[in-house]
């Protein structure tokens, strides 16, 4: 059979997404479950109409790296100061909960003492898609609600990067101490490069050439890219490269106008990076992995809104907002996905794990959306005393 070229690659995610997605909005579900589905169902596992799944995933991974860099340009120094402040308790404890959570269910399940850390910290965090996209705007600006939530998400994509570093610090089912710590020494020169390359050179040329568009568009690309592959070369990640290019320039005025130009670009490639993963789901490894994938998602379902109301509570937060944030944040995330595809990538953890982790994010996703929308106010919400824009 003659295999499918990357236009006809892209005609059937795209074309498939859109219809898709469509059902996914009239059924009141995330978006990035209905690319899986898609990838599931078109990929090797499925009808096997797209077979150059791996070059795909190759390209989407640039997704990523878009994802981490328009995170970073948002993270305002002063307003990511004043939300860590009140978010940093409650997410150190909570992340530590879960952490023993996933490792105590992959004991459980026989997995190795790696894969068990690694679901381990999958579970540690949960999904910003579903939790920002779910939270009406006006609570999200406004609202002290919104302020917790902005803040745990926030510090829970801190402990993210701070896992990824570690991840790629390993391989061969191991992980090295002293790559770690090289890891970690490696990133404040990395931060000193972006911040000199910021002040005396990007700075002035957006400064000087800021009414050409397409110029400002190449540019932030190009710093995306180029701080990316320095962070490569120094033995970090490309992601956490990303990360500090999108931070260093996210005090300057133009932050909002790039990030504003790169989301059409990002949200392309997460489509490709979320159908990958759909697509490299293998079907025949689901009786395998199918009761621990319940039983996780059943915990965390379970355990993460009363985790989240317990520790809120403690801080004298009102019973009904700590309920309202423990559902909302009642998912793992899709910083999960990508610690499954790196820590696979670095056999670290072998195929069951990594489905464990993607089947158990499908289903949380799934889930944790039904409960926010049919029980707390939201854009999207069924019933119209629930619905808020």
């Amino acid at each position: 059979m003659e295999e499918t070229s990357l236009f006809q690659s892209f005609f059937l995610i795209f074309s498939g997404g859109a219809i898709v997605a469509s059902l996914a909005l009239y059924g009141r579900q995330p978006l990035l479950v209905a690319y899986i589905a898609l990838g599931i169902a078109l990929g090797p596992s499925g009808l096997a109409v797209v077979d150059n799944v791996q070059l795909l995933a190759e390209i989407s991974s640039i997704g990523i790296i878009f994802l981490l860099f328009l995170l970073g340009l948002d993270m305002q120094p002063q307003a990511l100061l004043s939300v860590m402040r009140k978010a940093t308790f409650v997410g150190l404890i909570s992340s530590a909960i879960f952490l023993g959570l996933g490792y105590g269910i992959g004991r459980l399940f026989g997995f190795t003492d790696i894969e068990c850390w690694v679901i381990g910290m999958a579970l540690m965090f949960s999904s910003t898609i579903i939790g920002i996209k779910l939270l009406p705007t006006t609570v999200l600006h406004h609202k002290h609600l919104g302020e917790l939530m902005v803040g745990l998400l926030l510090f829970q994509d801190f402990v993210a990067i701070a896992c990824l570093m570690i991840l790629m610090s390993g391989g061969a089912e191991a992980v090295s101490p002293m790559q770690i710590g090289l890891s970690f020494a490696a990133l404040p020169l990395l931060v000193l490069i972006a911040w000199v390359a910021v002040k005396f050179l990007l700075l002035p040329l957006f400064t000087r050439f800021d009414r050409f568009h397409e110029y400002v568009f190449l540019l932030a690309v190009g710093w995306c890219l180029g701080l990316s592959e320095i962070a490569e070369l120094l033995g970090l990640s490309r992601e956490i490269g990303a990360f500090i290019a999108g931070i260093t320039l996210a005090a300057s005025r133009i932050s909002q106008y790039i990030a504003l130009s790169l989301k059409p670009l990002r949200d392309f490639f997460l489509i490709l990076f979320f159908f990958s993963l759909g697509a490299q789901f293998k079907l025949s490894v689901l009786p395998e992995i199918a009761l621990a994938a319940v039983v996780t998602a059943t915990v965390v379902l379970i355990v993460k809104p009363v985790v989240f109301r317990y520790l809120l509570g403690r801080q004298s937060e009102r019973k009904v907002l700590a309920w309202d944030i423990g559902f909302r944040l009642g998912q793992i995330s899709e910083f999960s996905l990508l610690i499954a595809f790196l820590a696979a990538s670095q056999e670290l953890i072998g195929s069951a794990a990594s489905h464990l982790i993607q089947a158990t994010a499908i289903l949380t996703f799934l889930i944790s959306s039904y409960i926010v929308v049919l029980n707390f106010p939201n854009p999207i919400a069924i019933k119209d005393h629930l619905r808020r824009d």
